[in-house]
């Protein structure tokens, strides 16, 4: 049975990592990398992986590259985790086409972002998500981001859409804390809501989120299980050491040219290289030092596993090649 015919509410939850797309130094998909990616992150007890979204370069994937993606994460996963591809655009069409292609490949759901760039009013942007949901049987996850799409997924929208329920689940990225308890009364407990930004993550957990569409899980997935279990068990004692344990981490992980700093860090830990496509480039050697800096203080407090049975290889930037 695949995750797309249980209820969401059992597998939409946690900490789910936002994978990224690994690159050679051709500047092509590294699959194989990308499947010891997916691999550990089921290894390490994730419930979903999304794969070909933000943190994917999704804007930079071809259809190819975006299905391949998608097939080697549903190979990986045989079932233990569900699949999210990203299949989100600010053209209807094309983001119909992406998640018939999504269901097509054994995506267990899609996780579509509000259109961007064209800036459509709420009745756009619902008729939009209406006509994706008519031309798919996946379940769908919205994204509301509107740092990046200039339109904000309004309540009222979120809520129209959640009568449906081929609508389960809201990745939330404005970093409004008082929406969780908003939209918990607007939409009922079984419609999942997820933070979207990494540093506001624990307090909207602790607000009543379920979970969180996360950056820094892809790094230390272990500490950001332990840090949900927490936040949810009303262990806030423990919930906040973990969250200032991680907090710088995730704050040089959440830069403005993410996903770089991702893939520099998982390149510290041997697990993928740091190239990525452009318009975004590498981080500078300021940045990498912090990046560093920030893993070497988790490796410090005895918090970051071994990769593959050996300790991460946390060096300075310029020791690292």
């Amino acid at each position: 049975m695949t995750f797309s015919m249980h209820h969401p509410a059992t597998w939409l939850t946690g900490y789910i990592p936002d994978l990224p797309t690994p690159l050679d130094n051709a500047g092509e998909i590294d699959l194989g990398v990308f499947r010891r990616l997916c691999e550990r992150q089921i290894a390490a007890g994730a419930t979903a992986l999304v794969v070909g979204e933000t943190t994917g370069e999704d804007s930079t994937l071809d259809h190819a590259e975006h299905t391949a993606l998608v097939r080697v994460a549903v190979r990986a996963s045989r079932g233990r985790a569900a699949i999210i591809a990203g299949a989100g655009s600010n053209s209807t069409s094309e983001a119909i086409e992406l998640t018939r292609r999504a269901e097509a490949d054994g995506a267990d759901a899609v996780l579509s972002v509000t259109p961007y760039y064209n800036k459509p009013t709420q009745a756009g942007i619902h008729a939009h998500f209406r006509a994706i949901a008519d031309n798919t049987r996946l379940p769908i996850i919205l994204h509301d981001v509107p740092s990046r799409t200039v339109r904000e997924l309004a309540d009222d929208t979120v809520a129209r859409l959640a009568e449906s329920p081929q609508f389960v689940g809201l990745r939330d990225a404005t970093g409004d804390l008082a929406r969780p308890q908003r939209l918990r009364v607007l939409t009922g407990p079984r419609f999942r809501l997820l933070s979207g930004d990494d540093t506001a993550a624990p307090a909207f957990l602790v607000h009543g989120g379920d979970g969180c569409i996360s950056i820094t899980s892809n790094v230390i997935p272990e500490i950001c299980r332990q840090l949900y279990r927490s936040c949810k068990e009303g262990d806030l004692q423990l919930a906040r050491v973990l969250a200032m344990r991680v907090g710088r981490l995730t704050a040089t992980l959440s830069r403005d040219s993410t996903p770089a700093p991702l893939k520099y860090a998982l390149s510290l830990l041997g697990l993928m290289s740091p190239q990525i496509r452009l318009p975004l480039v590498e981080l500078a050697e300021p940045a990498k030092a912090e990046v560093a800096a920030a893993m070497r203080i988790i490796e410090e407090d005895d918090k970051l596993p071994p990769v593959n049975g050996f300790a991460p290889n946390v060096q300075p930037p310029d020791s690292v090649h």
